[in-house]
Order: structure tokens, then C-alpha cells, then sequence
């Protein structure tokens, strides 16, 4: 290895550490345990500070982690390496005033990757190409690969109509195990949390090595490889997980289907080949027994990468190795079920160089398989997005083919499961975008157009209820450039086409008054008649690739009617960023603001958006979606004027979040100089860090404040100061240690 290219924690070892901290290791306890062999341990202490609650241990060629979890609850691992094997030689739990219960023995790491070449697809060129750039340039072609979307790296040969480079071939993906030449380890202490690394590990393509992160507060243990490749557009998946679980200790799994039934393997069937793909619902299965239960899932939003649909493909498993030991983790999918969708599921990036960090998380319990898994399913809220009074939840986005559907069913009055699974989300406002791939008339410039609006309309009035409102609106993509979502206060009627001689606007006997846009001029008096707003979806990638940067300077853009980019996370995805789609949204967004700062513009903003198709209950919802969270005292109803939802987008007053971090109130306090950013924030895994980002109209710059200190599920008052000296704008964020996030809107500093 070179270890230039790994982080601290797999650089060669200290041997004077160990001597340092001997006095305190050999006095503490390891009550009765009594190791199996084991290769010498050489531990780094550098790093580890002993805390309440979070200690660490070495004797006997033995690390032994004790932390204390959820209701006093004790957790012990005890590391060993075999044979150049790291190993969790014991996992166990003391639940409060109770005695040491072990729930596993000798369990060892169990990753695999596979990778392929990652192709840009020619949808992401076409925009370029209209813009003037080169896209047979190898370079762009390449550059613009890494937030490829119509890509399936799997998927042979794959379709010469969506990507270059095709067809693929079966050299191209290699599969690959973990293995590991291990002689040592080193523990961290970062805030709450303990981490215990081991460098060595091989997996194909991919080095580096293992880290176990221990939470006191939570009986949370998070198992991750980080690992870099120095090949080129390498694209791929990974599995992660633990074997060596006895049947004897956890004699069954547990889980729930995608119908909501429950369900349970007890290993009396035959030995298995290879895991087995569960299809749980919310991700989560149980390893169960009568001493307690261990929960395994994985990180809810950075494991997926952006899907035109929600099918849940089977993200957990389980594999009977003999007559007494089987594994868990998690996984993913080589590719869409769905054939209309085959062609697309991109997976993960991993440029040359970065530290991909493939992690999955396991929640250890002394209650039963149905305690444990509620208890793993509070750090996504129940994948439920939680109601917070003076706040309303929008949702925008959606191909549902909601018209084309109710005309099929014969009524407009036919309930379709999309709208019923997103209300069960907790979604209380969803916003269409009928009309994209539908069988509906996209070009009629008259009466056939009107006609499909005018069921669209209906349909959606219908559809709404008491505090759940759908509207109708569109990702219309007409003269501005990209792909753009457009969303009005009320339903009229246009057209995208206007005829030679045909005006602007005009009283149709049928449906009253109408428009035909024909041009970018066009679109903005209509957006200015009706007070309507439009913003670009899918910033820099798909076919808003080359925008909005394109349109900086139109005076279309220079206009508070645009309101700013969709952040759409998944496209381009790298499991080696602390945030999501951090160049692609949070950059454009960055930049717009530095533009426009001083023109007497409203700050542009970064909407929570969805973009996906038809949606069952039955399918994976949560870990797709991000939601804007609006100020709103209530929701309209589908008679009213929606204009309180877009004055509040367009004045910036709501939060974006991945559902699991809230941020309950901000406010940028003060004047002049000295400011205070001040934000309540509330989150469910640990948290990471939280930030203050700023520019001055030229460059952008930002304070990061580590949160590492705080614990699970836990909520903060943050109380920033801020120099705001040659400063135009600032804006706040929160992410935690699964790379979730939430973010408000970017705000003016004017006096």
C-alpha cells in the first residue's frame, strides 16, 4: 500500500502509544472472557481519549469497546485479528440492572463490490450539444460522465440509443470479496462517538481498510470499508455485513414483507450458496433470540442512488452458511425489475483517488425482533416525516401519468395508490408534472391540449382533501432551456405551441381565456400574468445538463419569477462526499447567489424534489424523497388560490431536509457586522457537523462546526456568530453521520 493515499487512521502504527496507555489498560477489567487465539494486537491509542460511558481496552491481544446505549443499556465488542482477519471475538449487551448477554461470537466482516464503467448518457449530452460544446470531446464526454443518469453498469450489452461507448462487456464487471492483511488497529475518539479502524483490507479494484463506530448514547455499531481506486470511471455497488451468527444465540431472522406481514427464517432449510435477497419493507431485518435481538440496515439515503421509481428491490439479506451460522447485512440490486427502466440504475461513482465509505449499520437490543426493529425504524421517524406546527410538508414532482390513468380506470373519480402511499408519508402538499410522458398531446396549440388540462384539473381537485392538497402543475421544459418545473396559483389554460398569426392570449368559447407560448418572451409574460414561478429541475446533469449556468445572464433568469434549482440528490453519486449532491445543487445554487447578489433580486433558492413516476404502497418511498418543510398555517384547498404556497417558496421561508434532521427555527440575528446565526435542530442519527456557507459575490467560503459531541436523537439550540464584514449572503445546514441533511434557504445581508 501507499500510504499517501489512506487517511491517519491506516498509516503504520505507534508502538510507543501502546506503552503509554499500558497502566490504565491492564488495570481495568475483562471480567471472564477468555479468547480464542489470536494474532498479536498492536493497538494505536494516539487518538483515544477515555470518556463516561465510551471506553476502550487492550489486554491479552484483545480491544475490548464498552459504551453505554439507549436506557442505560450497556454494549461491549471485543476485537481480535486471526490470521490477518479482523474479528468481533464478542458482541454483548447489559440492559439495565440486568446481567451480560452475548448475541455474538467470532462474527467476521462480510463485504463484497462489484464494479463496471461508468457512460455518460447522450441525454445528458443533447443540452451540451445546443449550447455549442463538443460533446464528441473526449474530455467532455468523461467529465460529464460522473453525474451520468441513464446508466446501468450492469446491464449487457445496454442500449446504444441512451449511452456512448455501447455495447458493454461481460470483462467489464468483476466481483469482487474483502480480503484483509491486517497486523494492527487504531481507536479515535471523535466527541460521542469511538471508532476502531484496521487497515489491510483488498477488494478488487478498491483498498484500505475497516472502521467500527461505537455511539454512546445508542445502541447503534456502524461497520464501514473505506476504500479508494486508483482506475478510472469506475462505477459499482457494494454488500456489507456480519457472518458467524449462531443459531444457537439468534435462531431466527425477522422482518416485514412489502404487503406489511411478518415474516421469519428459522435456518431449517439447506445451506446457501450466496445471500438471500429480502425484500423487507423499510429496510430493516432482525436477527433474533431469547437474550435480545441485532437490527441490520442501511444508511436511508445515500444508499440509493436516483431511480425513476420506487420498487423496493430487495436492500437486506440473510445466508445460512452451515447447520449453525449464517450471516446478515445489506445490498443492492444489479438492476431495475421494472424492464421499461432497465437501462437506468447508475449506482456509485468512485473517482481515482476518493475515499468510498460503504457503510451499513447494525442496532443491538435486548428486546425481541419487533422492539428492535422499531427501534431502528426511529432513525428514519418511522420513514415518516414528522408534523411541526406552523410547518407544512410539499413534495413536487411527480410523472404519475395521473390523467392518462383516471381516463384508463373510465372516472375521474378513480383513487390511484400513488397519492394514498405519499399521504401516509405525512406529505401534505404534492405537486404533478402531468403531461411529460404521457399519451396526452404535447404539441396541440388548441383545443386537444385544453381538453387533457381540463381533466387534469378536475382530477386533481378531486383528489385533494382537508390538509392534503395535489396540484397541477408541470415540468413543461418550453424556450428557457433544460428541463424546468413550473407551479402557478391557479389552474389556466396554454399551450407550448403558438401558430404563425395565432396571439398570445385569447377568449376560447369552451374554456375561456387561453394562452400559446411560442417563445422564452412568451413564457415570461404568461408566468407574469399569472403570477406563476418556474425553477430548473435536475441542476447540471440529465437534460438540464450545461444549466442553469446557461441562462445565468437571460433575462428570463434575471427575474424573481425564477426561482432557483431542484435539489434532486442521487444523481452522480459518491459515497466519499460529507454531503448531498454537494457540487452539483449546493455549487449552482452558490454561484446563482454570488450573481445576483446586489441586483435588487430575491436570494435564488434550492427546492426538495422528487422526479420519479407511478408509485405503489408497496414500494421503498422514503429514502427517494426530500421535502421542503414551508411555512404555511394551513394547506389551500384545491378551490382556493395556492398563491400563500409560492409566496412563501419565493421568499425562502422553509427548510429541505431527507426527513431525518429538522431545523425547527432560524434566523439570521443582528445588524452590520456582528451577526448571530441562530437554528433549532432536531435529528435522529448521530450528528455530523453543521455549517455556515457565505459569499461575497465572488468567492464562497464556510465555517463548519463538528457535532460530533452531540448523541442520537437529540435536538440543539445553535447559536452562531458570524462576521458578516464584505459578506452578500449566508445560509445554514445540518448533516449527520449517515450523510442526511437539512438546509434553509440562502438570505441577503443587507444591513
Amino acid at each position: 500500500m501507499n500510504p499517501a493515499t489512506y487517511p491517519a487512521f491506516f498509516l503504520r502504527l505507534r508502538p510507543g502509544n501502546l506503552t503509554r496507555a499500558l497502566p490504565v489498560l491492564i488495570a481495568a477489567s475483562l471480567g471472564t472472557f477468555l479468547p480464542a487465539h489470536a494474532d498479536p494486537l498492536h493497538a494505536d491509542l494516539g487518538g483515544y481519549t477515555g470518556r463516561p460511558g465510551l471506553t476502550a481496552v487492550v489486554a491479552q491481544d484483545v480491544l475490548t469497546i464498552t459504551w453505554t446505549g439507549a436506557a442505560n443499556t450497556e454494549l461491549r465488542t471485543r476485537y481480535v485479528i486471526d490470521h490477518g482477519q479482523p474479528i468481533v471475538r464478542e458482541l454483548a449487551l447489559r440492559p439495565a440492572g440486568g446481567a451480560w448477554a452475548v448475541l455474538g461470537e467470532n462474527l467476521t466482516p462480510d463485504f463484497t463490490v462489484q464494479t463496471g464503467k461508468r457512460r455518460i448518457d447522450f441525454a445528458g449530452l443533447a443540452p451540451l450539444k445546443l449550447l455549442g460544446v463538443d460533446t464528441a470531446s473526449r474530455e467532455v464526454i468523461e467529465k460529464q460522465g460522473w453525474v451520468s443518469f441513464w446508466d446501468a453498469p450492469f446491464v449487457l450489452p445496454g442500449d446504444g440509443r441512451r449511452n456512448v461507448d455501447i455495447p458493454r462487456k461481460s470483462d467489464e464487471i468483476q466481483r469482487a470479496a474483502a480480503t484483509y492483511n491486517t497486523t494492527a488497529c487504531s481507536v479515535k475518539t471523535d466527541g460521542a462517538r469511538l471508532e476502531v479502524s484496521f487497515p489491510g483490507l483488498t477488494m478488487g479494484i478498491f483498498s484500505g481498510g475497516l472502521r467500527f463506530t461505537h455511539y454512546r448514547g445508542t445502541n447503534l455499531l456502524r461497520l464501514e470499508a473505506i476504500a479508494t481506486t486508483d482506475k478510472n470511471f469506475v462505477a459499482y455497488k457494494y454488500d456489507a455485513g456480519l457472518k458467524g451468527l449462531s443459531t444457537a444465540q439468534l435462531p431466527r431472522v425477522r422482518w416485514i414483507d412489502t404487503g406489511g406481514n411478518p415474516q421469519q427464517y428459522q435456518f431449517g432449510g439447506g445451506k446457501n450458496d450466496g445471500p438471500v435477497t429480502t425484500r423487507a419493507k423499510n429496510r430493516v431485518l432482525v436477527a433474533e433470540g431469547p437474550s435480545g435481538s441485532i437490527a441490520v440496515f442501511p444508511p436511508p439515503t445515500v444508499f440509493f442512488a436516483a431511480r425513476e421509481v420506487d420498487t423496493n428491490l430487495g436492500y437486506v439479506w440473510y445466508r445460512k452458511d452451515s447447520t449453525s451460522a449464517y450471516g446478515i447485512g445489506v445490498k443492492q440490486a444489479d438492476h431495475e425489475d421494472d424492464p421499461r427502466y432497465l437501462q437506468n440504475y447508475a449506482l456509485y461513482n468512485a473517482p481515482p483517488g476518493t475515499l468510498q465509505r460503504m457503510a451499513t449499520y447494525f442496532y443491538v437490543n435486548p428486546g425481541d425482533g419487533a422492539a428492535t426493529r422499531a427501534a431502528a425504524m426511529g432513525f428514519t421517524r418511522g420513514d415518516h416525516y414528522l408534523p411541526i406546527p406552523g410547518y407544512k410538508t410539499f413534495v413536487n414532482h411527480f410523472h404519475l401519468q395521473f390523467t392518462d390513468r383516471l381516463r384508463e380506470s373510465g372516472s375521474l373519480d378513480t383513487g390511484t395508490p400513488d397519492l394514498a402511499a405519499m399521504k401516509a408519508l405525512g406529505i401534505n402538499i404534492v405537486g404533478l408534472s402531468d403531461f411529460h410522458a404521457d399519451k396526452l398531446r404535447l404539441t396541440d396549440s388548441g383545443a386537444g391540449r385544453f381538453t387533457d388540462q381540463k381533466d387534469y384539473f378536475e382530477g386533481t381537485r378531486r383528489a385533494s382533501d382537508v390538509d392534503f392538497l395535489v396540484v397541477p402543475w408541470e415540468e413543461p421544459n418550453p424556450y428557457f432551456g433544460g428541463h424546468v418545473n413550473l407551479i402557478n396559483p391557479r389552474p389556466f389554460f396554454w399551450s407550448k405551441t403558438r401558430r404563425a398569426g395565432q396571439p398570445l392570449v385569447e377568449q376560447d368559447e369552451k374554456f375561456g381565456k387561453v394562452y400559446h407560448a411560442g417563445s422564452a418572451e412568451d413564457m415570461q409574460q404568461i408566468l407574469d400574468t399569472e403570477n406563476a414561478y418556474w425553477y430548473t429541475a435536475h441542476p447540471r446533469t440529465k437534460s438540464s445538463a450545461g444549466y442553469p449556468d446557461a441562462y445565468w445572464n437571460k433575462a428570463f433568469a434575471k427575474s424573481d419569477r425564477y426561482l432557483g434549482i431542484a435539489f434532486k440528490p442521487g444523481m452522480g453519486m459518491d459515497l466519499s462526499e460529507d454531503r448531498l449532491a454537494d457540487t452539483r445543487a449546493f455549487g449552482s445554487l452558490d454561484e446563482m447567489n454570488n450573481l445576483f447578489a446586489g441586483t435588487g433580486l430575491r436570494p435564488k433558492v434550492l427546492i426538495g424534489d422528487v422526479d420519479t413516476y407511478q408509485k405503489w404502497p408497496h414500494d421503498d418511498l422514503f429514502p427517494g424523497f426530500t421535502v421542503n418543510y414551508i411555512k404555511l398555517d394551513h394547506v389551500p384547498g384545491p378551490d382556493d388560490d395556492w398563491s400563500s404556497i409560492l409566496k412563501t417558496l419565493r421568499a425562502g421561508d422553509f427548510f429541505v431536509t431527507t426527513g431525518e434532521i429538522l431545523i425547527r427555527n432560524y434566523a439570521v440575528q443582528g445588524t452590520g457586522n456582528h451577526r448571530t446565526i441562530v437554528a433549532d435542530v432536531d435529528w435522529t442519527f448521530p450528528p455530523e457537523f453543521v455549517e455556515v456557507v457565505w459569499g461575497d459575490g465572488e468567492k464562497i467560503d464556510r465555517q463548519i462546526i463538528r457535532s460530533t459531541d452531540f448523541g442520537a436523537m437529540g435536538t440543539q439550540h445553535f447559536a452562531i456568530p458570524f462576521d458578516a464584514t464584505g459578506k452578500k449572503w449566508v445560509r445554514f445546514a445540518a448533516w449527520d453521520s449517515a450523510v442526511n441533511g437539512a438546509f434553509v434557504q440562502p438570505v441577503w445581508l443587507t444591513n
